[in-house]
């Protein structure tokens, strides 16, 4: 690894400029103004030089020769060899080697492994993890999820089912699409408030393509909040989920499918499931009645 004292590009072709203005019969000192340094520093750029002038002279590295805490090849090794292995962390590297006899802090494992490119690291292109709190659904509103359910048409097309849910009164919705996208996600949403009787306040999805930053920022303009769901945890979107299971069951598979048979479909099983279909989550009420009681 090299460490120059400058990442100027063209600090080099100044050095042999400013050489030659000095031996055109310019002072060390006026060339030091001109250029901006110290004249000491001038004097070196004259006697690293080359006799013609013509090349540039480089900017040198400031990598020490040598290090006095500088690990021995030995335990290098021994480091690189443990991670080899079973491909453990740096911390169990780290223990690993102390039960060895090997005395040697986890920092310097782990400047060691970096050094060798054996540390796994974040992708710079990855998208971080949604920090905004979950909120409680405490009244209707406050907290929906919404997701999208892919359906295989027989002449091998996809057709796309926009589902949404009220966690506290179990209010749904459904749309079925040709296809899906940011914008067509937060133009289901705005056709769902419609169709609510109260407003929404946030909205939880999975990490789809269909619910990306800019149908975040559309929702935050609309006043409305967006979070995502954690990683590899299911159970965070599990009512969501349920819906999808039963529209499918209820109603999307005794159904022709075709893009025009699924809207027939949902327009007809929607008022049923909202008005008359008893849900055990909310002791054996419908979402219209829970909605009333409020």
């Amino acid at each position: 690894m090299y460490m120059p004292y400058t990442t100027n590009p063209h600090l080099p072709k100044v050095r042999r400029d400013t050489v030659l203005l000095v031996r055109r019969g310019w002072s060390i000192r006026k060339a030091a103004r001109y250029v901006g340094v110290n004249p000491g520093t001038v004097c070196r750029w004259v006697k690293k030089a080359p006799a013609d002038g013509r090349l540039v002279i480089p900017t040198q590295s400031s990598r020490p020769k040598t290090s006095p805490q500088t690990l021995p090849r030995q335990m290098i090794k021994a480091i690189i060899q443990q991670r080899q292995g079973r491909r453990r962390c740096g911390q169990v590297i780290h223990q690993e080697l102390l039960r060895q006899g090997v005395k040697v802090s986890l920092s310097s494992v782990q400047r060691t492994l970096d050094r060798c490119g054996l540390l796994k690291k974040r992708s710079l292109w990855k998208r971080p993890h949604d920090a905004t709190p979950r909120p409680i659904p405490a009244y209707s509103g406050a907290l929906m999820q919404t997701d999208t359910v892919h359906i295989i048409a027989p002449d091998g097309k996809r057709i796309y089912i926009y589902t949404l849910i009220d966690l506290y009164s179990r209010w749904a919705y459904a749309e079925a699409v040709e296809q899906i996208s940011a914008q067509t996600s937060v133009e289901f949403i705005r056709r769902a408030k419609v169709k609510a009787s109260f407003a929404f306040k946030m909205i939880q999805t999975d990490h789809g393509s269909e619910f990306s930053v800019w149908f975040t920022h559309a929702l935050w303009r609309a006043n409305i909040g967006h979070r995502h769901s954690r990683v590899r945890q299911s159970n965070d979107n599990a009512h969501i989920e349920r819906f999808n299971r039963t529209i499918q069951e209820e109603c999307l598979d005794r159904t022709i499918h075709t893009l025009k048979a699924f809207r027939r479909a949902l327009t007809q099983y929607l008022p049923y499931y909202n008005a008359e279909r008893l849900h055990m989550g909310i002791n054996y009420q419908t979402p219209l009645e829970v909605l009333r009681s409020y």
